[in-house]
């Protein structure tokens, strides 16, 4: 079976047509080609689609694959065309995904050279594909500057929509291998550090017994930078502490469980052992802490000022357990970290909470999707593994955080 489904969009566009207008000769006639080349275009589309779109006895009645890809490459187009049409009337039926997937990789890269680099191609393919775009849209679509090549607003509009589309038909191929019994398709998920501590892989050894021989990848790295890929397409799903407000329009976040952070120390550590004498007795002590900016930072922060206190300076930021854990545990350190990273370190008594006496906030933990994404049913069985690998007794109640 052969895929490629996103290699001609014009093949896609007349099957749309036949599905909504099932006369081959007033298809053929609106696209001003012949019946006999929509017949073909159609054969070459079901060979890559692995069978027939359309059931033979009833023209125009679509098969369960036929809908399947409709209402992907329906999805697609939805993004893609108002961006095309953005450009000018009649870029839309020149637009071929190639020309895409060039302006993609230099709106990326900021570099004819560095995107053809990644894409495998000469840069004079990349630069006359971006031509023929701005010929027939009438404007350029990137400035050139002394750090490389600016996008147009138009250029980052179509780029991102273009993603979008392009990831909608790798999820359409991942549903027909699904319907041939194929493991054709790689899920990707955007895990921050709670996350990979104990939730997600919980999650991903049941989805492994449930869907055996499915390909996860998982892919780390800062919120921004994560959420950005979510966006993009490049990720499927993000999980880890939810942001509130939510920090833009097009995502939607679900609260799974909820965590506490933990201040910790190693045991036998001073501050375990003096009386308390509030948040002033630790100020001299050194920290590791999340990130600036982190959910747990912030708290972190907080308790400090409710005491009327500046926090503490001079402080390591680190997001993972392994180096909280060493500096906390050799280097007497006291931590600041999810409940949930450290929850074995806890239980086994390799870290001690410090007795500060305030019960600290619960922070919602959960997965972060594009507001308009619909997942297959293979990525569908893994967000059902995520939410019963939650914590027992920390889980919500399927709440969703609103996206503004």
């Amino acid at each position: 079976m052969n895929r490629g489904l996103s290699d001609n969009l014009g093949h896609l566009r007349l099957f749309l047509a036949l599905s909504d207008m099932p006369s081959l000769t007033a298809v053929a006639a609106r696209a001003g080609l012949s019946q006999p080349a929509v017949t073909q275009a159609l054969s070459v589309l079901e060979q890559r689609a692995g069978g027939p779109l359309f059931e033979r006895r009833a023209r125009g009645v679509l098969t369960a694959r036929g809908r399947l890809l409709g209402g992907r490459i329906g999805r697609a187009f939805a993004v893609l065309d108002p961006a095309l049409d953005d450009l000018g009337p009649r870029v839309r039926l020149i637009a071929r995904a190639a020309q895409l997937r060039a302006l993609c990789a230099v709106v990326a890269a900021g570099s004819f050279a560095l995107a053809a680099r990644t894409l495998g191609l000469r840069a004079p393919s990349l630069q006359r594909a971006v031509a023929t775009l701005e010929a027939e849209a009438g404007r350029r679509l990137f400035t050139r500057t002394p750090n490389g090549l600016h996008p147009s607003r138009a250029a980052e509009t179509l780029a991102h929509a273009a993603r979008l589309a392009f990831a909608e038909l790798a999820q359409a191929e991942a549903e027909l291998a699904e319907l041939d019994g194929s493991t054709h398709g790689l899920i990707r998920v955007g895990a921050l550090p709670l996350a990979r501590a104990a939730w997600l892989p919980r999650a991903l050894a049941a989805f492994r017994q449930r869907r055996p021989g499915r390909a996860v990848a998982v892919i780390e790295g800062p919120y921004a930078e994560l959420l950005a890929a979510l966006q993009r397409g490049e990720i499927d799903v993000l999980l880890g502490a939810l942001r509130d407000p939510v920090p833009v329009a097009d995502v939607v976040q679900e609260v799974v469980f909820h965590d506490r952070l933990a201040l910790v120390a190693a045991p036998g550590h001073p501050a375990l052992s003096a009386p308390w004498s509030g948040m002033a007795a630790l100020m001299g002590a050194d920290w590791v802490v999340p990130r600036s900016g982190a959910p747990g930072r912030t708290q972190f922060e907080a308790l400090f000022a409710q005491a009327g206190l500046a926090p503490p300076m001079g402080v390591v930021e680190a997001g993972s357990a392994l180096i909280l854990r060493e500096l906390v545990v050799e280097a007497g350190y006291l931590g600041c970290i999810s409940g949930a990273q450290v929850a074995a370190d806890l239980r086994r008594g390799h870290l001690i909470r410090l007795p500060i006496g305030a019960d600290l906030p619960a922070r919602p933990i959960g997965i972060t999707t594009r507001t308009a994404w619909v997942p297959t049913a293979v990525q569908a069985d893994l967000l059902a593994c995520l939410h019963a690998a939650a914590p027992d007794d920390a889980k919500a109640t399927g709440a969703v955080v609103p996206d503004g």
